[in-house]
């Protein structure tokens, strides 16, 4: 049986490979002996989408990395279940092209999280399915914070990444954090430890919170 400190230090490793997923949507799969670039966006439902190639859909084994220039690397590996953008209710195509721009290929996947390794250990995939309980309202908070507070955006860009941007695009809200597209990329905001985002003043709050550094 897990006690009561193994349980909290697996949940606190879970909490951080999700995060990093959050803030890494850029890696490369490896399928059949290929490694290919490939951006991944978020679904509402907690699930990602991509598009693919054909061959990457026809693979057996498929593996997304996450890299980076630490000891950091996210493994994850996935399932891929096409899906036709003429029948997308769901607006999952749509929202990648908000996150990324054009597709570099006409193909589209949701990408299922099986497992995943992530510093040394071994992490079901359902830790990464976290549907995002402001979808109701994400439209229009995205909308809000575009129009009234993106003097607030680039100051949390540069107090969390000691960088700039010009023009950045607040594309998701959730409880715990934004995404947000600058030119080239797609930057994850964190709220701070014990700020929950319910609504826009919270929302502000916690951008102000993390231009704090």
């Amino acid at each position: 049986m897990m006690d009561d400190a193994d349980s909290s230090s697996v949940e606190g490793i879970e909490d951080e490979a999700y995060h990093w997923l959050r803030s890494h949507l850029s890696g490369y799969l490896r399928f059949d002996g290929e490694r290919v670039a490939i951006k991944v966006a978020p679904a509402a439902d907690g699930g990602l989408v991509a598009p693919v190639m054909v061959a990457m859909l026809m693979a057996a084994d498929t593996v997304l990395e996450l890299p980076d220039d630490g000891d950091n690397d996210l493994h994850l590996m996935v399932s891929l279940e096409r899906f036709d953008e003429r029948t997308d209710t769901a607006g999952w195509a749509d929202r990648w092209r908000t996150y990324h721009g054009s597709p570099p290929d006409v193909n589209w996947a949701r990408v299922i999280v099986d497992a995943s390794k992530y510093r040394g250990y071994f992490i079901d995939g359902e830790a990464y399915v976290r549907a995002n309980l402001l979808a109701a309202v994400e439209g229009s908070l995205c909308r809000e914070l575009n129009s009234t507070a993106r003097d607030a955006v680039r100051k949390a860009i540069h107090g969390q990444y000691r960088t700039d941007a010009i023009e950045p695009t607040v594309v998701c809200v959730d409880p715990s954090g934004f995404d947000v597209r600058r030119e080239h990329d797609v930057l994850r905001l964190r709220s701070p430890e014990g700020f929950v985002i319910a609504d826009l003043a919270s929302a502000i709050a916690s951008l102000n919170e993390i231009a704090k550094g």
